[in-house]
């Protein structure tokens, strides 16, 4: 995905990146069903991804279709994303999966210690990779176009027995729905996605010298503050840097630029 369809996907994970910290894996499952739904109809992804179109045309058309399908909240978030531009009706169904699936992600990411739950989660999909990868038969198994959805999901949690609700939701997902690709292959996709939630508990930090023990005490206690969440630490020494410090925690810079979040931080190494 690239060009205008990847500026529409970055918004709208900015658009949802608020509501993943109380949304429960019923979202994601409303957005895959409505991915279903378009997936299955050609002249619905073309009617929607129409420029020509009216968003009140469309928005009309995408309420007459899911009311009472769908639960509001993943109503407003597929409309949102009818709203905007996209280079191929393809490239909408491919930003409805990748927000389904971080939907589902997010509900691993809030659970207890979130970082510790996304290695588990990754690891569940990694397990699913490696035991279908290697065995011919499985894999024959779950593309068998004969074999009925119940047999295939029931098959594919089979190899990965202890799976989580997420972990059994996406891995279904991938074995029900490929989209074009093999389940192994779309299920790296979703490990891919796990991966960018947990650089969002990672801070890399860039200063100017070497922090003692008290001073990387109290960067840490800034940056939970900062960030509401216990993150881990990499420290980088940067001489040439301006400002003293900077911050990057997934898609996040934190730079000169941020001159008050900067100065609290720098307040705190001082001290």
């Amino acid at each position: 995905m690239a060009g205008v369809s990847s500026k529409s996907l970055a918004a709208a994970l900015e658009s949802l990146e608020p509501k993943l910290a109380t949304a429960s894996i019923a979202l994601a499952k409303d957005l895959f069903s409505i991915l279903e739904l378009l997936d299955s109809n050609a002249g619905l992804r073309r009617a929607l991804t129409d420029p020509s179109r009216e968003s009140a045309d469309k928005a009309a058309l995408v309420a007459k279709l899911l009311a009472g399908n769908v639960a509001p909240e993943a109503q407003n978030v597929f409309l949102g994303l009818v709203a905007s531009r996209w280079s191929s009706a393809r490239d909408l169904g491919d930003a409805l999966e990748v927000l389904a699936a971080t939907s589902a992600i997010s509900v691993a990411e809030g659970q207890g210690d979130g970082s510790a739950n996304l290695d588990k989660l990754e690891e569940e999909l990694f397990s699913f990779i490696r035991v279908v990868g290697s065995s011919h038969d499985l894999q024959r198994a779950l593309d068998d176009s004969q074999a009925s959805d119940a047999a295939k999901s029931a098959l594919a949690l089979r190899v990965v027995p202890a799976a989580s609700t997420v972990s059994a939701l996406l891995i279904r997902q991938a074995v029900l729905a490929p989209r074009g690709l093999k389940p192994t292959a779309l299920v790296q996709r979703f490990v891919e996605l796990v991966a960018k939630r947990q650089q969002r508990w990672i801070a890399y930090v860039s200063v100017t010298r070497d922090l003692n023990a008290e001073q990387l005490t109290r960067l840490q206690a800034g940056l939970n503050n900062l960030y509401g969440r216990e993150l881990k630490i990499n420290v980088n020494i940067d001489p040439t840097l301006v400002g003293g410090i900077k911050v990057v925690v997934g898609d996040e810079v934190v730079d000169a630029t941020a001159a008050t979040r900067l100065a609290e931080l720098r307040r705190r190494l001082a001290v």
